[in-house]
């Protein structure tokens, strides 16, 4: 009997460009005479027509299936979204926008194969725009550093995992999901595989500043303590400046009592240590109001419609 693979693509103002990935999977797959597939389409709340689109892919093929969300929960929402309704062995997540290329995902597969629990696409040069390279080397940083992912595995939007990853995975049902991180905390055993990165044709990136921000904060206030034990560290680090300094105040006054004492220098120690303590506290409540959220049971996602769901 044929495996089953399962491709998870999340969908926002992809009605252009949605029909001809979703062509290319079923090809891709074709070609693989030992597996066989479905198609999860996760519609993120597009503005456009996609999810119309995703409608006629699904009545055309009942091996695809429509996930409709009520309003755009994120690029992460979705992919749980998907991942709650796959049934394959091998769950494959690729993009919209057909820059991920599904042609090569017998790459990921073979990783799979040769005994992998997750293989990421690596993409030797990226033709995302200065503004998403940025943004990707700031995850990056973020991912290795707070959530502990070793320095030579890259990650990326287009990934393989087996079945007992992805069960792993949805075990998660908080507010504010972070695929990357529950990935790595499931397992170790992650390769990576090189692929081609292709130009955009149609449209620009989801993303905005905002949206990425919001992405990197909740990577690392979702899955790690550390940015706590910074501001610990920091804050222990202005207490002994503060200690030397006063502690160089007195000596200086007591060498030479004529030195008029600092306005300039009390004020700049004020406003620093002030600052300090408003990021501190900034961060703390961070964590606290998702705390808050999480305890309201605030879902991840919600669906409106689904099509194609036995």
């Amino acid at each position: 009997m044929a495996q089953l693979i399962s491709f998870v693509i999340p969908c926002y103002r992809s009605e252009k460009t949605i029909k001809t990935v979703v062509n290319e999977v079923t090809a891709a797959v074709e070609a693989l005479s030992e597996y066989d597939y479905e198609i999860v389409l996760v519609n993120d709340g597009s503005p456009d027509d996609t999810f119309s689109v995703i409608r006629s892919l699904c009545e055309a093929d009942t091996r695809i299936k429509g996930i409709n969300l009520s309003k755009n929960f994120g690029q992460h929402a979705a992919l749980m979204a998907g991942f709650r309704h796959v049934k394959g062995d091998i769950v494959v997540c690729l993009d919209d926008d057909g820059q991920t290329p599904a042609n090569e995902v017998n790459k990921l597969i073979a990783g799979i194969s040769e005994g992998a629990d997750v293989v990421y696409a690596r993409y030797e040069h990226k033709q995302h725009s200065w503004f998403r390279n940025f943004g990707s080397k700031l995850n990056e940083l973020m991912t290795r550093v707070m959530l502990g992912k070793p320095k030579e595995l890259y990650i990326s939007s287009y990934f393989a995992a087996r079945r007992f990853v992805i069960d792993e995975v949805v075990r998660y049902e908080n507010a504010y999901p972070y695929v990357i991180g529950l990935v790595l905390r499931a397992t170790k055993n992650i390769t990576n595989v090189n692929v081609t990165h292709r130009e955009r044709e149609v449209g620009s990136s989801g993303y905005t500043l905002g949206k990425l921000i919001n992405l990197w904060v909740n990577g690392f206030t979702s899955f790690s303590v550390k940015p706590l034990r910074i501001a610990t560290m920091i804050g222990a680090f202005c207490a002994f400046m503060g200690f030397c300094y006063g502690i160089y105040t007195i000596v200086k006054k007591f060498i030479n009592p004529s030195v008029p004492m600092g306005f300039s220098s009390l004020m700049s120690a004020v406003v620093f240590i002030g600052g300090m303590q408003m990021l501190i506290l900034g961060l703390i409540g961070e964590y606290i109001g998702r705390i808050y959220v999480c305890m309201n049971n605030s879902p991840q996602y919600v669906i409106k419609e689904t099509i194609n769901e036995a």
